[in-house]
Formats: C-alpha cells, structure tokens, sequence
C-alpha cells in the first residue's frame, strides 16, 4: 500500500502541465517542420554558395544547447521590447531549433531521390513543382518519417527547458509538488510515466507507417 499526499487536485496540476508540454511541442514542431521544409528544398535549389548563409544560421541552432538558446532569446525580446509571453518565446525558440535539425532531413531525403528518377520524371513532362510533389515529396517521406519522429520526441523532451522561462510544463509542475509534498520519487515516478504514455504512441505510429511505406512490402 502505498501512502502518499498526492490529491485528485495535484493530478490535474500534473494533467494540465502534460497538456502545456503537448502544446508548446505541437506548435514548435509543426512551425519548425515547415520551415525545416521550406530550408531544406532553399538549400537543394539555392547551391552551397547562396544557402552558406542560411547553413551558418542553422548551425548556431544545432550547436549551442537549448538552455542557453532560451535563456538568450528571453533576454534578448526583454531588451528589444517585444513583450512575448515565456510561451511565445519558448515556441519561437523550440520552433527555430526542430527546423535546424528538420532542414537536413528535409535535405537528406531528397538527396535519397536518384537523379534517374527525377530525370525520368521530367522526361514525361512533369516540371519542376509536379516533380516534387508527386515525385520526390512521397520518396522523401519514406526515407525521413524515422528521423521526424525521432526529432519529434527529442523536442517533446527538450521542452522541459522551458521551466526556466516561469512556464508551467510537465517537469515544472512536477518540480512544484516536489517541493510542497516531499515525495520525489513517487512523483517522478508518475511524471515519467506520463511522459511514456505520451511518447509511445507517436513511436509506434512512426513505426507502424515506416512498416506501410516500405518498398519491401
């Protein structure tokens, strides 16, 4: 038997900064895959003289570590005025970095495509935008879905970073009952939980779609 503090109350606590970590992942990966799209074709069709701009932008992205990137940006939209919300700016910040990492994964599955392909494509008539789209874009979904879903939970789980803006996620709210209840690994326990029950699904959807798409079936 366990004996515990924990209310129905402190749940919902717990429930609601499930659903902040959902929707701060829901918004920064859905803006960061488009732009990720967009940049990765920009570097294909650009070349690496007129993309080296752009990469050198999307490397400080994928080298400097999240925290800092966040504690950053904050200070920076405090001293420029902006007036974003811990929430805006965590989006801004989690959606910039999931299209650093999605802008080669974009890139790298089109470079999947063999130039056979894409040549006989052309030799049908197809242009350029009929290429990609039913060309290429299927072929590179293939070859990428694994890499976005992976990409996907590792900003899921990043998005604990955001408790340092004041923003009540999942860790954060984990953090409070923590300190109010004394019971860590209990609640831990449960906030790692939620974190799987979260997780899973989107593993196994990633799974079950790269096994559908296989050309081997």
């Amino acid at each position: 038997m366990i004996n515990t503090s924990l209310t129905l109350n402190d749940l919902i606590f717990l429930a609601r900064g499930a659903g902040m970590t959902l929707l701060v992942t829901a918004v920064s990966v859905a803006a960061g895959t488009l732009l990720g799209i967009l940049l990765g074709v920009f570097r294909i069709q650009a070349g690496p003289r007129w993309s080296a701009p752009v990469t050198f932008l999307l490397d400080i992205f994928r080298s400097v570590p999240l925290l800092i990137q966040l504690v950053l940006a904050n200070a920076l939209q405090s001293i420029v005025r902006f007036g974003w919300s811990p929430f805006t700016t965590s989006c801004v910040v989690l959606s910039l970095y999931t299209a650093a990492y999605c802008t080669e994964i974009v890139r790298s599955g089109i470079l999947s495509v063999s130039l056979n392909t894409r040549r006989a494509a052309r030799s049908l008539g197809l242009n350029w935008g009929q290429d990609m789209l039913y060309i290429v874009a299927p072929l590179t979904l293939r070859v990428s879905l694994p890499a976005w879903i992976g990409l996907t939970l590792g900003v899921m789980k990043d998005s604990a970073l955001v408790l340092w803006l004041g923003l009540i996620e999942l860790l954060r709210a984990s953090q409070i009952l923590v300190t109010r209840l004394q019971e860590p690994l209990f609640i831990l326990m449960i906030c790692g939980a939620i974190y799987f029950l979260i997780s899973f699904p989107i593993a196994r959807l990633g799974g079950y779609l790269e096994r559908r798409w296989s050309p081997h079936d």
